[in-house]
């Protein structure tokens, strides 16, 4: 019977199926209890209810038993379905749809403080420096962080500004046509620690110029707008890269260390110095509707590079860059190891854009402190030299394991996946040669390219494991008749792959699940 009302049969065994179950005989049972109460005629309806609890019939032990039923059913499940979500009195703090970003950035209530820039004599001419109308207006809206929080507008106009770093409880706001453009003053760019799962500066010994727009420690951010935009003015910095001129290693546009609970969303960022969005040590972040853009010979433009974090939702985003356009970090050989702060639980999803030197999405090579369950889904890369890309060296440690790439489409893309070794960039001399990593679980579905440059590469590092490599309905079209797999190391299996792949991945005990 319970089948066919409730169009399952519920398992014991089975939390939300047990959910179901009891919902059913609750309301079941308050329905028998009012019908048999409605029955008796001879007294008043509330008379017959509450003489029904003073002498229960078994509508009403029904009615308790299913209540005790459905309160036990929460302690023990840890409010799998909570009460308040079956009674429609609260809204439910996790999103409906598992595959949406919006379980990942809880909305607070608006901010109380509300500020333009001009309030702390801001001059949006494209040439008056606002560094100070900056930290001045941050210093200022500081102090309703506990408050009801604070909220800054750009208005419409081009302000220069060099570095200033944000609170918590805070959203910076671009309104339309508004547009912050990095300083071309270097000292505006100040010097800070190298981070600790580096040990260095990425480019350079010792510090790193700072971000444009800066955190650390902050929860409850968001940076947002009517589509304006960042723009870091990143040439001066690519220049000296190229002349090899850098002192300190290139700032990003955007970095949070330490943060939680971020939202990033509508905005344009152009011309990034070097990575442009880093969030480093964070959890809970989101990244949704940007378009990040920078000319496609700018030297490590890479778009968004989440990095020893956690929970890190990047949606929407159309990127063009230099380098890969997403790229899942965790720190670098021993400093990495020493830190041992993965990046665990990131989606990324509906991404597209091109790279004519990197990846759509990496994972890796500075991923020493581990990378675990990542999911990327509805990626469309064209003209690039790598689709998907797994990167590792020896000396880096750590492990990358639980990888679901799937719904992937192709344009003109050189090596359409590739797992990469060997590119021999480590701190410093204190790196082991014999930490290797470990790359298992790897599951690639779903793909499609077309005008396919080259076959896939997949490099293995001797001794290390590379294993349970799972690829499954797969087609790359536009092969030259001479092009094959090259396959190193690496063990696996294949399900309707085109063209055949290489022997490694056809021939061991693993078998690819569906999924």
């Amino acid at each position: 019977m319970l089948k066919n009302l409730l169009g399952f049969s519920p398992s014991l065994r089975d939390p939300i199926h047990l959910s179901f179950f009891f919902i059913f005989f609750f309301f079941f049972s308050v329905f028998s209890f009012l019908l048999s109460s409605m029955m008796n005629v001879e007294k008043p309806l509330f008379l017959n209810i509450w003489g029904g609890f003073r002498r229960p019939s078994w509508p009403v032990l029904l009615l308790v038993t299913t209540v005790i039923a459905v309160s036990w059913l929460q302690i023990t499940t840890k409010s799998v379905l909570p009460i308040r979500m079956i009674l429609g009195s609260e809204k439910i703090g996790f999103p409906e749809d598992p595959r949406s970003c919006s379980g990942f950035f809880r909305e607070g209530p608006p901010r109380k403080v509300v500020r333009s820039i001009t309030d702390f004599g801001g001059v949006g001419d494209g040439l008056t420096s606002n560094t100070k109308a900056f930290q001045r207006a941050i210093r200022y809206l500081k102090r309703f962080g506990d408050k009801g929080g604070s909220k800054l507008i750009v208005p419409r106009g081009r302000w220069l500004t060099g570095s200033f770093n944000l609170t918590s409880n805070f959203t910076l706001f671009l309104e339309e046509d508004a547009i912050i453009l990095g300083s071309q003053n270097t000292e505006e760019w100040p010097v800070i620690e190298p981070l600790p799962s580096y040990g260095r500066g990425r480019e350079r010994l010792g510090g790193r110029h700072i971000s444009l727009i800066h955190g650390d420690g902050l929860t409850n951010v968001v940076i947002t707008g009517q589509n304006g935009t960042i723009d870091g003015q990143g040439k001066m910095w690519w220049d000296m890269w190229w002349n090899r001129s850098l002192v300190y290693t290139r700032g990003h546009l955007l970095e949070l260390l330490n943060s939680h609970n971020i939202l990033i969303s509508n905005l344009t960022f152009l011309n990034s110095p070097f990575w442009t969005i880093h969030p480093v040590y964070c959890s809970n972040v989101v990244i949704k509707g940007m378009t990040i853009l920078a000319p496609l010979n700018a030297p490590n433009t890479d778009g968004i590079d989440p990095d020893s974090s956690k929970n890190v939702c990047i949606e929407d985003c159309y990127i063009e860059s230099g380098d890969d356009l997403v790229a899942v970090k965790s720190g670098w050989d021993q400093y990495g190891i020493a830190m041992a702060r993965p990046s665990t639980n990131i989606i990324v999803r509906k991404v597209s854009g091109t790279t004519p030197t990197c990846s759509g999405v990496g994972i890796g090579s500075e991923m020493s402190g581990g990378i675990s369950g990542v999911l990327v889904e509805e990626l469309h890369v064209r003209d690039s030299a790598a689709g998907v890309r797994v990167k590792t060296d020896k000396g880096r440690g750590g492990y990358i394991r639980n990888i679901t790439i799937t719904n992937i489409t192709m344009e003109r893309v050189k090596v359409p996946i590739r797992f990469s070794r060997g590119s021999n960039d480590h701190p410093d001399k204190g790196w082991d040669p014999n930490s290797l990593p470990s790359v298992k679980d790897i599951y690639i579905s779903n793909v499609v390219s077309v005008n396919t440059g080259k076959a896939p590469v997949l490099q293995g590092i001797e001794n290390a494991l590379f294993e349970r490599i799972c690829l499954r309905n797969i087609s790359l079209l536009g092969l030259g008749p001479s092009e094959t797999w090259h396959c190193e190391y690496i063990t696996g299996d294949v399900v309707e792959v085109f063209p055949m792949p290489c022997l490694q991945l056809q021939n061991n005990s693993f078998s690819c699940p569906k999924f």
